[in-house]
């Protein structure tokens, strides 16, 4: 019998774990062919989340839990449940419900279908605000415009994995991942599964605008090169601009007509102008460099305090 894992992280979601709980096993318990296991990741909660996910386990030995040291962000705990994953098939999904666990059925015909990625691309979400629709819009322009890797638009990290894919994605040692941009980057045959994304069960959403200005930019720079080789072209422009203000101050001054230096405020743009660019350029540079520095440091990507119902060396946590 095949078996199917669910990778669900979470962060103070202590008003959804029970909710989400039902909802996964009833899905699960209607499969005729297929056993089970649900890992949870607790992403450092310090609310009720892991206490409610230990009471889960306790009553049902198809739960698995795994609870970082602290907060090491959604990448990472998605990251941690694969790790742990023993079935034939991985499905990722959020603990809010705002993606329905009752379409999981669907996407694994799809898988029996011989497709090896079935991934969820949202054609309606509600409960978002416009800010966010337009951000994400935007992000998505940008990024596959600067990438090498098409990446589907109006995806999340919402779902279905075969365990080959699962193994290569484990395989990869870098740090700050961006995993729905990995999965493309993986290739095998993946299929779009459109569907209607839902409001929040309860609580708030755990990627706030800094969060989200973290995840873009892990996705631009994990996927392309071309900001770093733009500040090349930045200094040609600079150049080029020089050279013209150059030659216009002599003409100004050869042929006595106002110009440049008719004034300090033109001297002053020049000055602002090219410092703004020297600033943007070292700020992209850093922003590589920043990597390189993470991935030399070798630390792990997160640090696991407990496990519960997971088998090491013949023994369960």
């Amino acid at each position: 019998m095949q078996k199917v894992s669910m990778v669900i992280p979470m962060y103070y979601e202590e008003k959804v774990v029970d909710e989400c709980y039902k909802r996964v096993k009833g899905v699960l318990d209607n499969l005729k062919d297929y056993e089970y296991e649900i890992i949870f990741i607790n992403d450092g909660s310090q609310d009720k989340t892991l206490e409610l996910l230990e009471n889960v386990a306790k009553e049902d030995k198809n739960v698995k839990v795994i609870s970082f040291a602290r907060n090491f962000g959604h990448q990472a705990a998605v990251t941690a449940g694969l790790k742990e994953v023993t079935g034939d098939v991985a499905v990722i999904i959020d603990a809010d419900l705002q993606d329905p666990p009752e379409l999981i059925p669907d996407m694994l015909k799809l898988w029996e279908e011989g497709n090896e990625v079935v991934y969820g691309k949202r054609k309606k979400r509600d409960g978002e605000s416009i800010f966010k629709l337009l951000t994400a819009k935007m992000f998505y322009k940008t990024l596959n415009a600067l990438s090498d890797v098409d990446i589907p638009k109006d995806t999340g990290d919402f779902r279905l994995v075969d365990k080959k894919v699962v193994d290569q994605m484990n395989s990869l040692p870098e740090h700050n991942k961006f995993l729905r941009g990995l999965w493309s980057w993986l290739g095998f045959k993946q299929y779009a599964f459109e569907y209607e994304r839902k409001e929040r069960f309860a609580g708030e959403t755990k990627y706030p605008l800094k969060k989200m200005l973290k995840l873009a930019s892990d996705g631009i720079i994990s996927f392309s090169s071309k900001p770093i080789k733009l500040v090349g072209a930045l200094g040609i422009i600079s150049i080029a601009i020089s050279i013209i203000l150059f030659i216009y101050a002599i003409l100004a001054y050869t042929f006595k007509f106002s110009g440049l230096s008719a004034g300090w405020t033109s001297i002053i743009v020049a000055i602002s102008f090219f410092s703004g660019v020297q600033l943007l350029s070292l700020w992209i540079i850093s922003e590589y460099i920043g990597r390189i520095y993470d991935e030399s440091k070798g630390r792990p990507q997160y640090i696991v305090e407990k496990k519960i119902n997971i088998k090491e060396d013949n023994k369960t946590d």
